[in-house]
């Protein structure tokens, strides 16, 4: 196996690493009760996911 001859400068390695940071999650608001929701997943707050009900809620 390759051992490397030479080392690697922190610059080189932390542009290796510019990718791995962490992002928010972006929010999209629930057409039906307008409360934040990820998008493509179902509203949590009240149940519906595309207009229809999938899930029930406390409310419902």
């Amino acid at each position: 196996m390759a051992n490397p001859k030479h080392r690697h400068t922190k610059m080189r390695r932390d542009k290796r690493r510019a990718h791995d940071g962490l992002r928010l999650p972006s929010f999209s608001n629930c057409p039906q009760c307008h409360e934040p929701k990820l998008p493509h997943y179902v509203c949590l707050a009240c149940g519906t996911y595309k207009g229809n009900e999938v899930i029930a809620t406390k409310d419902s």
